[in-house]
């Protein structure tokens, strides 16, 4: 027989989720405990046959320790509640150093693509003490990203982008799992996190083929689909331009404001008819069906670049 091996604690999140496990366990087992011991009591005190007093009940608590009892529980519950909630909020908001990986789930595999152009199958290579935001969608049907060593589950949707975060804290090779059933072959949508010291993922790196980064694609993409006859900012079409376009606040032609975000770029593309950018007309046409995921999230990264480039100016 195996013996069993604790599952490793190898995210700063999965720390916090652990805590919050064992907290609300050890509650549930008091609880459980004392209800249990009530029961044995009152059966055993009360049982056909004995001596005790039958009847109303007597007043044995004041009303106002009941009000405090009842007080201090629902208190305690809605701490409780906070804290465990926390933890998940956590994970949405990535801090604003976190290396951006960028995922694509296909059945029956995850293809990840890192800053630089390198691009692996079922693996993610990340470096350790570093938080890394995960930017990911799905080209056909629901997938869940999953990797049980760090804690961290998301859901992967077709014309979306999710995202989650997470921060390496021990070195090693972690299963990544598909936790959402997508097809026949669910169970063998497995690939793996290989999680390494700093120094060691940048010279893994380095020695990866050569590639262009996201915003190098996006940009070579941006031209070949046409958009720079619009968008370019020497274009005669009166379009928005794009440049410091990610990020800032859009007033739309209903009155609405929204802000530029991935989401926002996404829709764009693939429904230019839905946000009317106030002061333009509705002539973009859709890309739906002209573009996959992976190319969306290439002109998402070509046009972040250049609100980067136009803050550096």
């Amino acid at each position: 027989m195996n013996p069993i091996v604790a599952l490793p604690e190898a995210s700063t999140h999965a720390v916090r989720v652990d805590h919050i496990f064992f907290v609300l366990l050890i509650l549930s087992g008091l609880v459980m405990i004392l209800v249990f011991a009530l029961i044995i009591v009152l059966a055993v005190r009360y049982r056909r046959g004995s001596s005790a007093k039958r009847g109303p009940l007597p007043e044995i608590v004041s009303r106002e320790f009941e009000i405090g009892w009842t007080a201090a529980t629902a208190f305690l519950f809605i701490f409780l509640f906070w804290w465990a909630a926390s933890a998940d909020l956590g994970s949405l908001s990535a801090p604003a150093n976190a290396l951006e990986l960028h995922v694509v789930a296909k059945q029956w595999m995850w293809k990840a693509q890192h800053p630089n152009g390198a691009r692996e199958i079922d693996a993610l290579h990340v470096p350790l003490d570093q938080p890394v935001r995960l930017v990911m969608t799905s080209q056909d049907v629901i997938h869940s990203f999953f990797v049980p060593a760090f804690r961290i589950k998301q859901d992967v949707l077709p014309g979306q982008d999710t995202e989650i975060w997470f921060k390496a804290t021990k070195t090693g090779v972690f299963p990544l799992l598909c936790a959402e059933y997508c097809g026949t072959d669910h169970s063998r949508m497995r690939g793996h996190i290989v999680v390494m010291r700093q120094e060691e993922y940048a010279k893994w790196l380095a020695e990866q083929p050569e590639g262009d980064d996201l915003a190098h694609l996006g940009a070579k993409l941006f031209v070949a689909q046409g958009c720079s006859g619009c968008h370019a900012e020497a274009s005669s079409v009166h379009a928005p331009k794009l440049a410091g376009l990610y990020g800032r606040t859009v007033q739309l032609s209903d009155g609405r404001q929204v802000t530029a975000d991935d989401a926002y770029i996404r829709d764009s593309i693939l429904q230019p008819k839905r946000d009317i950018v106030a002061g333009y007309q509705p002539i973009m046409p859709s890309f739906a069906g002209l573009l996959d995921d992976g190319e969306i999230q290439e002109l998402s990264a070509y046009i972040r670049s250049l609100t980067q480039e136009n803050n550096n100016d």
